[in-house]
């Protein structure tokens, strides 16, 4: 399967009211249109509103694989929302790059992923909080995203540039000695 990004997404931090308490928070992505320039801590126009948790370096670009989605839709409309909003779109998740053909089972901290403007390095795999839980709509979303490890990855950015949906991508493996899956549980059980 050709590998495809099939969606870019931007967001700046807002505050959000969850559980009585207004939060900060840019994790509601929406869709950026054309080519989005790609600087060293991330692409331009987008925030991290706790850059101790995401953002930096090493957490600059959040990218989920576009495969999951259903699931997600699935897990809304088994809690009773798909009436809200069945539709999901990209950025959903609060990630930056919706990917196709390129799952977390299939990633290692260190590979690289090639675009035609830029190159990005895959560093850890995303740990749900509770933004998750008040944007996917249900309580225990962080937990499902624990129990399924549709967790998506971070990605440094080695080669500034430009990136945009459409574009495809290729896989530099990198020493492959920890897989995204493989470091998703470790981190888990730290949880």
């Amino acid at each position: 399967m050709i590998m495809k990004l099939i969606g870019v997404q931007t967001a700046k931090a807002t505050g959000m009211m969850i559980e009585g308490r207004r939060v900060m928070t840019a994790i509601r992505k929406t869709a950026a249109s054309g080519a989005v320039a790609v600087a060293p801590l991330g692409l331009v126009g987008d925030e991290q509103a706790n850059p101790d948790v995401h953002g930096g370096l090493g957490k600059a670009v959040y990218a989920y694989p576009s495969e999951h989605y259903d699931f997600w839709r699935q897990a809304r409309r088994d809690k009773g929302l798909g009436q809200i909003d069945d539709s999901l779109p990209f950025g959903s998740m609060g990630e930056n790059l919706t990917l196709q053909g390129l799952l977390e089972s299939d990633v290692w901290v260190g590979d690289v992923l090639e675009f035609p403007n830029c190159t990005l390095r895959v560093t850890d795999p995303r740990e749900p909080c509770f933004k998750f839980n008040a944007t996917m709509g249900f309580s225990t979303a962080a937990k499902a995203m624990a129990q399924s490890g549709f967790c998506g990855f971070y990605l440094a950015v080695d080669k500034t540039g430009t990136i945009a949906a459409g574009e495809t991508f290729r896989i530099i493996a990198g020493s492959r000695q920890m897989s995204i899956p493989a470091s998703f549980a470790v981190k888990m059980r730290r949880a």
